[in-house]
């Protein structure tokens, strides 16, 4: 049996490890929280180096990829710097693959292609892919990178405009701002503080990364679709407790509960057997030979 791991910088409540079969393979699949200690995170990478066939960045991105640019995050590079043997994925690939594709792929679940009148991503230029993807479903797009990354209550709203943040704001940042700076980490993935609630009341659709939906969304999603990563069982219950009419994520669910794009990859990653990261044309035809899909629930009429 081949093991893929994610190391995560998020909260050990969200651990999880299951066995999936992919084609003829099996592979053990396995999150490990480290509730945002960095420290801890090095040392579990290093200690993994040579035992495992994939390993996952969670918490964090090793690179920002927006459109063909790519854009080295310090801090996340920082944690594999002892990795030597095994191949280490951060999730990007299927972001421009898999997420790139999401209402293609859910489209039978959905009743085809859906179109929604205006849409709220609280960060684009970490999910490119799914930024593109909710750009061609939705007639006015706002994304919140500004809002939540640097707390400026400024909206973005356009691709153009994101790509154009992403050239000026995204290697400074990458450079010098700390995890902490950019994503919530640890304990700090449990609370709830909701901000910028106009902009998720104008929304039929919520997209992102689900640690910033959770942490900063509204008590009301009545009649909303939510199109994300990775949710337990509890987040769902959550989401369906405040009104939320469809979650789609983008990884499929195994035993209740969708893996972060990160250790999927590295699943599909121990499964093609390279001894490295794959491409996306690689990662594609894996989706379309394994058919791979998002998972789609209707939580409420």
């Amino acid at each position: 049996m081949k093991r893929a791991v994610s190391v995560s910088l998020g909260s050990k409540t969200r651990d999880k490890q299951v066995v999936i079969q992919l084609g003829d393979q099996t592979i053990q699949a396995e999150r490990m929280g480290v509730d945002g200690d960095e420290q801890r995170a090095r040392e579990l990478f290093a200690e993994l180096d040579g035992l495992v066939d994939a390993l996952g960045v969670g918490g964090v991105e090793l690179y920002l990829r927006v459109g063909e640019r790519e854009y080295p995050l310090r801090a996340g590079l920082n944690l594999v710097r002892d990795v030597k043997m095994t191949p280490v994925v951060d999730g990007r690939g299927l972001k421009h693959t898999l997420e790139r594709r999401v209402f293609e792929l859910a489209a039978a679940e959905l009743g085809g292609i859906p179109h929604f009148r205006r849409a709220f991503m609280t960060l684009g230029v970490d999910r490119y892919g799914m930024a593109l993807a909710v750009d061609e479903v939705s007639d006015e797009v706002v994304f919140g990178d500004l809002m939540f990354a640097l707390g400026l209550p400024i909206p973005i709203t356009s691709l153009k405009q994101l790509g154009w943040l992403a050239r000026l704001i995204v290697p400074v940042v990458a450079r010098t701002f700390p995890i902490s700076w950019l994503y919530p980490t640890g304990e700090q993935q449990e609370t709830i503080e909701p901000k910028y609630e106009k902009y998720w009341n104008q929304a039929d659709l919520i997209a992102g990364d689900f640690l910033y939906i959770r942490k900063h969304m509204p008590d009301d999603l009545s009649g909303k679709t939510i199109v994300t990563n990775t949710t337990t069982e509890r987040d769902v219950e959550l989401l369906r407790e405040r009104g939320l009419r469809w979650l789609i994520t983008t990884t499929p669910r195994y035993e209740g509960r969708s893996f972060g794009t990160n250790l999927m990859e590295a699943a599909l990653t121990a499964y093609a057997g390279k001894n490295r990261p794959l491409t996306d044309d690689e990662l594609n035809a894996l989706i379309n030979e394994l058919g791979l899909k998002p998972n789609v629930q209707y939580l409420n009429a």
